[in-house]
């Protein structure tokens, strides 16, 4: 394998201080899911400093602006995400970061600071050289941490106001080396789906059990039952995963409770699957609300189709990777991850691609994650090429 330098262009590295500088303050400033109000007005007065017009209030907090070569083309979308996690983060051997969060209890630990940090680089760069036909449209998104907010953004007229030929978003990946870059046809994350089942029995003294209708004991019953859904009712070929993640139910040793409740996430590389997890999982809780006579809601907050590449588009942001890392350092074989991401949703109205990108740290969402300043700039410069290679 070469160990060549990235092959970044002059005008994309000559950005890199400002990318770093953008991203610092956003770290230092984190916000969560739909809340991303500071991030925006960043992000709206550095598109508005280059003579964009500016559109906001997209899924709350999400921005678009397009840069037009004013000739006929493809429409490109370019998507980053905003918002940071709900956790804090922690200094590494290397110490504490001199930008580290300023709000307790909130941090960008997945790199979301660095998705749209290199995606305001880029726009920059398509400004001062513009692409030779079409135009590529700019997507800020707010809330892809379980907040549903690409959906939001499309419920908003996304796509009816700016409709898009092809999509492409980026992810650093602490999984891959630096240097090293993934990108591949099909499937490439998971599915999502969070479930929340509350039940509502009738409590009682533990000595009299035949006087109350125990919630706990559906609660229980139910979860071993969930566990089996993958096992019997889900071709062993495919991927599948259900998962109980939370059991709650009673105060102490001698009360029956009223309620329970149990809450998890499913998660599937097949739509197909991910919807017959679903209904399995609806019939469960019919089936033990009927035999046990408790109520069971269940409900589904937030849900989320796999990241499926569309096979042309998957080949181009290869090629377009290949420009800048060389093709030694494109892998197109990996396996999907077992991670989801809303832009799933834009990937089922276009085609397009995600890829990922290589650095060296903690697992994203790890208190010790630490986005590396050095993939700004080639996160821009991979944009840059897909970009030329579709539009010149």
């Amino acid at each position: 394998m070469t160990t060549a330098a990235p092959a970044i262009p002059d005008s994309i590295a000559a950005l890199a201080p400002q990318m770093t500088a953008w991203r610092h303050e956003i770290h230092a400033w984190p916000e969560l899911g739909f809340e991303e109000e500071r991030t925006s007005a960043l992000v709206i007065r550095e598109l508005r400093a280059l003579g964009l017009e500016v559109h906001t209030g997209l899924g709350g907090t999400g921005v678009i602006a397009v840069i037009d070569s004013g000739k006929p083309g493809l429409s490109i979308g370019l998507r980053a995400d905003m918002d940071a996690l709900p956790m804090d983060e922690v200094a590494d051997e290397r110490g504490e970061l001199p930008y580290r969060s300023q709000r307790p209890g909130v941090a960008h630990t997945c790199g979301h600071d660095g998705h749209t940090s290199a995606l305001l680089g880029t726009a920059r760069h398509l400004v001062a050289h513009p692409p030779a036909s079409g135009r590529v449209v700019l997507i800020f998104q707010p809330a892809e941490e379980g907040g549903r907010g690409a959906i939001r953004m499309i419920e908003d007229g996304l796509f009816a106001r700016w409709p898009c030929d092809e999509v492409y978003a980026f992810h650093n990946m602490p999984a891959l080396p630096t240097g090293e870059a993934s990108v591949r046809s099909g499937a490439t994350l998971q599915s999502l789906a969070v479930f929340e089942i509350a039940i509502e029995g009738v409590g009682g003294h533990a000595a009299a059990p035949h006087r109350a209708n125990d919630p706990l004991q559906v609660a229980a019953r139910l979860a071993v039952d969930i566990g089996a859904i993958v096992g019997r009712h889900i071709d062993p070929m495919e991927a599948a995963l259900i998962n109980v993640g939370s059991l709650q139910a009673g105060t102490t040793h001698n009360i029956i409770p009223s309620t329970a409740s149990l809450s998890g996430t499913i998660r599937s590389l097949s739509k197909d699957v991910h919807d017959e997890l679903l209904k399995r999982l609806r019939a469960l809780c019919e089936g033990h609300a009927q035999i046990s006579g408790c109520n069971i809601a269940l409900e589904i907050p937030h849900s989320c189709p796999p990241c499926v590449n569309a096979p042309e588009q998957a080949a181009l942001a290869a090629d377009a990777i290949a420009d800048v890392l060389g093709a030694d350092h494109v892998k197109t074989d990996l396996r999907a991850y077992p991670f989801s991401d809303d832009f799933s949703y834009m990937l089922e109205q276009w085609p397009g691609a995600y890829l990922f990108l290589g650095m060296d740290s903690a697992m994203c969402h790890h208190p010790t994650f630490r986005f590396d300043d050095g993939l700004l700039p080639v996160a821009a410069a991979v944009f840059d090429r897909i970009v030329r290679r579709r539009l010149g």
